[in-house]
Formats: C-alpha cells, sequence, structure tokens
C-alpha cells in the first residue's frame, strides 16, 4: 500500500516538473490583441475568432483577442491591460502612433478593393434632408468621439458648411456606441441623420435590403486607412515579423483565404505611420488637436 502511494506521489511529481516548463513557454508566447467595437460584439468576436485561430497555427504564437467596450478606452486600455497589439481604428491609429509610438504593420484589402474607408452621413429617404439646411434642428446620432468616420468626419462636414458645432445646430444629438447601431438608429427613425463607416455599411446593406428601399446617402469623406494591426513598439522583432508575414500570406494560402472570406477582406497589405497623414488632415478641418484631444463620451 505504502508502495503504491509512494508511485501515484512520484508520478504526480514528475509530471508537475514536465508540465512546468512546457505552461511557462506558452506563456511566454500569449499575444493580447485589442477591438475596437465597431459592430455588434457578438458579430465582432465571430469575425476575428477564425483569423485568430489561422494565426495562431501559422505564427506558433497564442494569439488571445480582448474586445474594447468603447473606442475611446483603446488608448488607456492598450497600456493598462498590457496589450501586445491591437486593430485601431484609422482615429484611434493616428492617436496611438502620435502617443505610444505603436508600429502599424498590415491592414484588410476590402471587398471592393479598397484597403481605405470612408465616412458616411446618410438620412431616410422620406426625411426630405438633402444637405446642411435640412439638418438643422434634427436629430443626429455620431458612433464614438474616438471614430473618423463616426464623429470627426460630421465635425468636419460641418465646419466646412460654416456650423461651428453640433451644440445648438441639432435639436438633440448623441452616440451609439458603433457603426451599425447607429445605422440601425436611422432605419428605425429613432434619430433624422447618422454617420458611420462605409465598410460597415456595405456590410449590412447585403444582409438588408431596407438600407438601399428606405436610406440615402448625403456626404462622404475622403479615404482614410483600414483598421490596422499595430504593435507595441518595444514587442520583440521576431514576432513582429512572424505576425506581419502571416497576415501578408493569407491570400496565397487555401486556409487563409477562407479565413479572409469570412473575415470580409481580400487580403492584407503593410501599413506604415505615413497612412495614417490624412487623418491627422481630417481633424486639423474639424478643428481638433490630437494633443489636447478628450476622446472619452460623457
Amino acid at each position: 500500500m505504502k508502495r503504491g502511494l509512494v508511485a501515484v506521489f512520484l508520478l504526480l511529481f514528475v509530471g508537475t516538473l514536465s508540465l512546468q516548463p512546457i505552461c511557462a513557454q506558452a506563456e511566454d508566447k500569449k499575444i493580447l490583441i485589442g477591438l475596437i467595437p465597431e459592430m455588434n460584439i457578438f458579430k465582432q468576436k465571430q469575425r476575428f475568432d477564425s483569423l485568430g485561430e489561422y494565426l495562431s497555427k501559422k505564427t506558433g504564437l497564442g494569439i488571445k483577442f480582448t474586445i474594447l467596450s468603447r473606442y475611446g478606452n483603446i488608448i488607456e486600455s492598450f497600456e493598462k491591460e498590457k496589450m501586445d497589439a491591437a486593430f485601431f481604428g484609422s482615429f484611434t491609429g493616428a492617436a496611438a502612433v502620435y502617443k505610444l509610438g505603436v508600429v502599424p504593420l498590415a491592414r484588410p484589402v476590402n471587398p471592393d478593393n479598397a484597403s481605405t474607408y470612408k465616412g458616411y452621413l446618410f438620412v431616410r429617404k422620406d426625411s426630405n434632408i438633402k444637405d446642411i439646411k435640412g439638418m438643422k434642428g434634427k436629430k443626429m446620432v455620431f458612433v464614438e468621439k474616438a471614430t473618423t468616420a463616426g464623429y470627426v468626419f460630421p465635425l468636419a462636414y460641418l465646419k466646412e458648411n460654416g456650423i461651428s458645432s453640433p451644440d445648438g445646430f441639432f435639436k438633440e444629438y448623441y452616440f451609439s456606441g458603433s457603426h451599425d447601431a447607429a445605422i440601425d438608429a436611422v432605419l428605425d427613425g429613432k434619430a433624422d441623420i447618422g454617420a458611420a463607416k462605409n465598410t460597415i455599411y456595405e456590410r449590412m446593406r447585403t444582409d438588408s435590403p431596407r438600407i438601399d428601399q428606405e436610406l440615402v446617402i448625403i456626404a462622404q469623406s475622403l479615404a482614410v486607412p483600414s483598421n490596422g494591426l499595430c504593435v507595441r513598439k518595444d514587442l520583440d522583432d521576431s514576432v513582429k515579423k512572424k505576425l506581419q508575414n502571416a497576415l501578408l500570406a493569407m491570400h496565397t494560402d487555401p486556409d487563409g483565404q477562407a479565413v479572409l472570406k469570412e473575415f470580409g477582406a481580400l487580403k492584407f497589405i503593410e501599413t506604415s505611420a505615413k497612412d495614417y497623414e490624412p487623418v491627422h488632415a481630417l481633424a486639423k478641418k474639424a478643428g481638433i488637436d490630437l494633443k489636447k484631444y478628450k476622446w472619452r463620451n460623457e
């Protein structure tokens, strides 16, 4: 009986020794990547799950995504949660390059063959709103203060048309938190005017005939870079290269092509800090100084 207990003890002891270095090694290889909530959180998770599995397989890294509750949290959360990377939006990406020194690696090419997106301003067809004059005294839905398409572009549009602030111009305005929610708000009559990025608008358009039947786009912004993967500046160079190479080669691999189709992209292309210059120009038009701008919604 004693010998049996000793044997069990030794087996457990040896098993513990053999597991420790494996666990420690796996822990060292985990990569935490942040995601902004550009659409419904469940749709967002579904979209990125297969990409995470693919990247883990191709790089040997343990890829883990974390979806943030608010756009404006990503700069603070990047440091606080010790993230290794994030798929930043164009505005948060520009801010992160400036404030955190993150290194852009790659961004997706959309089904329309563009690696950029635009901001849309849209209304219901039965609203009779056609331009800035028709917007006065109406209800506006933005997305978040930290979005290019969902806030910075509409501000720039207002200023270009002689409106210094949405306060006092709109009867009321609010923030939906995601692009799809802003589109639904106008579709369902909860707001008269909405702002959102064209990639989400087009994605919803393919699923719902109501978009074409009931909404009309009255203004659009210049192109800005699509949501790109940026990594912390002190991330090991070999890890950066593994992530970048895996993304850039996806479209040449049958498994990668299947993941890209589910993700909603044709391929990934290399990106750099210079690609965010149009965002800075749009922010300037909107009267936003990235050094002082407070992007948290009240």
